[in-house]
């Protein structure tokens, strides 16, 4: 027999030709196939045929030990360190077989859980993101979904995410969006970058909540002067400037909180949006209405407005009960700034240059006009 032809090791220690299974590629030349069993030594290596179109088991010898990988795209990855050819053989041969009928277990990852991963991603990878505060209460809120978090990786399946889904879906389709998103993205950062063997994305097998529908939310008659005379009466100094500039520039809260004194240039009556959602930077026109705003604001941070996402997020809650408009989200001045240019004249490249929309089926989604 010759060092390419191809033998197998079955139980009971006998060899023969494999129609699937390991080839073995001996050192030794001309080995009659009786005596092989007794020649051992002689072989080197030992590699896989391919299973379905992917190659799995893989031995060498290395510092006096027969050295195992079994290898899956799908499922991961084991290895392990024998003293004999022959237990490393058969050892590679129940992995495959596991692998292979779905019953295989990572033994190095077998205590880690969902809220592992979870932390893991929180700690290494969203510290890197732009909106790395806003993911950061996300995740440390679903750190407490110990349904889902307390399930061990290697015991995970796809109706787990189903179940979460469900219940997590009673706060808003985009909410649960976000949050499986999240979830699915870690498993691929998991096992693409951090090098854990994991099987394939189970997120991606089950339904994604449906997109809400496009909001057409205005101001409606009479609802402006009511925030005004609310946020007139709130501790808050911050709130009716930034509604005000919001209405009258486009600019989304993120925007408008993320303003430095350095980028404003109020004799131009522009300001320098240098980092966007979509990662271009724009110059934004200030009306006289804005720059008024701008000039009562004491200077005492680079920021224009030193407060936080949530300190803003909560005044714009606690003011839309004192006026009593419960169903006007902040974005909606978003809708109603767009709406009023286009009104007044504005044609679409105008209005797209100082939205930041890069199409204009986009902007398209933040017209209404009134009638």
């Amino acid at each position: 027999m010759t060092n390419d032809q191809n033998i197998v090791m079955v139980p009971g220690g006998r060899f023969e030709l494999p129609t699937r299974g390991f080839s073995v590629r001996c050192s030794t030349p001309e080995l009659p196939f009786y005596s092989l069993a007794s020649n051992l030594s002689g072989c080197s290596s030992v590699t896989p045929l391919s299973h379905g179109g992917e190659r799995m088991a893989s031995i060498r010898k290395r510092n006096g030990l027969w050295q195992v990988q079994v290898r899956s795209r799908k499922i991961g990855s084991a290895s392990k360190s024998f003293h004999k050819k022959a237990d490393a053989v058969a050892w590679a041969k129940v992995q495959e077989a596991l692998m292979q009928t779905g019953n295989w277990r990572n033994r190095d990852q077998i205590d880690v859980t969902v809220g592992d991963l979870m932390g893991n991603y929180l700690n290494k990878v969203t510290p890197t993101k732009r909106g790395a505060d806003t993911e950061t209460r996300r995740l440390k809120r679903m750190l407490t979904e110990n349904s889902l978090m307390i399930i061990r990786l290697d015991e995970i399946e796809p109706h787990h995410f189903a179940t979460f889904r469900d219940k997590r879906i009673k706060d808003g389709n985009r909410a649960c969006q976000y949050d499986l998103v999240l979830l699915r993205h870690a498993w691929n950062i998991a096992r693409i970058e951090w090098g854990w063997s994991l099987r394939e994305n189970p997120i991606s097998l089950i339904r994604m909540p449906k997109n809400n529908p496009p909001r057409e939310r205005r101001l409606r008659q009479g609802e402006y002067e009511k925030l005004k005379t609310a946020a007139h009466g709130s501790r808050s100094w911050y709130l009716w400037p930034i509604i005000d500039i919001a209405i009258e520039t486009a600019m989304r809260r993120s925007e408008i909180l993320s303003l430095q004194w350095a980028n404003l240039e109020l004799s131009m009556q522009r300001a320098l949006l240098p980092i966007t959602k979509n990662s271009r930077s724009r110059w934004v026109p200030l009306s006289q209405l804005a720059i008024e705003h701008i000039k009562h604001i004491p200077r005492t941070a680079d920021r224009v407005f030193p407060i936080t996402d949530v300190a803003f997020r909560q005044a714009w809650d606690r003011l839309r009960v004192r006026a009593s408009i419960t169903d006007l989200t902040f974005h909606d001045l978003r809708h109603e700034s767009i709406s009023r240019k286009v009104e007044s004249g504005m044609n679409i490249p105008q209005v797209m240059e100082i939205s930041g929309h890069r199409t204009a089926s986009q902007l398209f989604r933040y017209i209404q006009l009134n009638n």
